[in-house]
């Protein structure tokens, strides 16, 4: 990042936590991607709050900001078995902020399936969770009893323009990636699981790349809306993906489980939106699928009578390419922030809650003034 862009973002920064200041000393963990501007972030969570932990996601690492932030922060390895054991989460988060005030920022729900013990029994006090995506705010969701605050981002107005843009580069790598293999995507039939905010703006922008688009929720009221905005719909995964030569996963909840792969028709590229955990039930698959590697990022599943190929290892498969967004995505980390000072003011009674549009309203100014120029 260049110096100047630098200077102006820390300035953004900086009178979003002006505007919503902490009420006390608070320590944060925070779950995040670590792309090239995300120190800028991670700078403004520490005005906010004192950073125990940075646990980067696993496939979006760029290593350069890794070795800045290493020299800033504690950086600890992150994945989903360190938060499904309760006993090893509490351990974990006694080690790393003890007896203190904890914000934890989640970006995919990782902390949902301890949060009942760490909440109960932890020496400090969870105040409560900022959860980013559309796949954590589900986590939370589906508990029973959420037993502290979660304020969720994840459908917040400010992170349309976002998805919106997310969609476009979903499609744009995805694009890249089969080109380089000297294929093309245009005049193909394409399907999309999941129409959401990002799911509609990938539907959108292969339409305008000429594709023939197939659209598959589980939910019908978006089915409807899919159908409206001049889309194929089916009743089933099966159905979508039985034609479709490209396949784009935005559901957040596991798109394609071991039994639909057998659906895919041959030489199918596949790819996600977001953690090939969350969406792709790839492992059932390794035992049953030769694997071989043809491209940095494509990969040929294949066994007798049926082949297919799967971007990214079937992660979000704009992080190859960076993910950028440019500056509509300090609009949610904004937002991050805000909420992060909300829970150390107690705002919020345990459950699932968003940020009041008055304080989305506060970050939406202050970004005009600082990028509408």
């Amino acid at each position: 990042m260049e110096s100047p862009e630098r200077a102006r973002l820390d300035t953004f920064f900086r009178h979003v936590t002006e505007q919503f200041p902490a009420a006390g000393p608070i320590t944060s963990l925070i779950i995040t991607h670590l792309l090239s501007e995300r120190p800028a972030f991670l700078r403004a969570m520490a005005a906010t709050a004192t950073v125990s932990a940075v646990l980067p996601k696993p496939k979006s690492i760029d290593q350069q900001t890794l070795a800045v932030v290493r020299g800033l922060y504690p950086v600890h390895d992150l994945s989903r078995e360190l938060f499904a054991d309760s006993t090893r989460a509490l351990e974990y988060i006694e080690d790393t902020a003890g007896g203190q005030d904890v914000v934890l920022a989640d970006i995919g729900g990782y902390f949902a399936p301890s949060l009942h013990t760490v909440a109960d029994k932890f020496s400090g006090r969870v105040l409560g969770v900022v959860e980013d995506t559309e796949n954590g705010h589900q986590r939370y969701a589906a508990l029973d009893q959420i037993p502290c605050p979660v304020i969720s981002v994840a459908r917040s107005p400010l992170k349309d323009c976002e998805d919106h843009l997310v969609g476009r580069s979903i499609v744009f790598s995805t694009d890249a990636l089969v080109r380089a293999r000297g294929d093309i995507l245009t005049s193909r039939n394409a399907c999309v699981l999941g129409f959401g905010k990002v799911g509609r703006s990938i539907a959108q922008t292969l339409r305008a790349y000429d594709l023939r688009v197939t659209v598959y929720d589980k939910d019908p009221i978006r089915r409807v809306q899919a159908h409206s905005h001049g889309f194929r719909t089916t009743t089933s995964t099966n159905e979508a993906v039985r034609d479709a030569e490209l396949v784009l996963c935005a559901t957040g909840n596991l798109a394609l489980r071991q039994h639909d792969f057998n659906a895919l028709r041959n030489g199918a590229y596949l790819a996600s939106v977001t953690s090939s955990e969350d969406e792709l039930e790839l492992a059932p698959l390794h035992e049953l699928y030769q694997r071989v590697k043809v491209g940095d990022q494509l990969t040929r599943y294949e066994m007798t009578g049926h082949y297919f190929y799967v971007l990214a290892d079937g992660g979000a498969v704009n992080f190859v390419h960076g993910a950028a967004v440019g500056t509509y995505i300090h609009l949610v980390q904004a937002e991050i922030l805000a909420a992060t000072a909300a829970l150390s003011h107690g705002r919020f009674q345990p459950g699932l809650h968003t940020m009041p549009t008055t304080d989305r309203q506060t970050i939406a100014r202050i970004w005009l003034d600082h990028f509408d120029r």
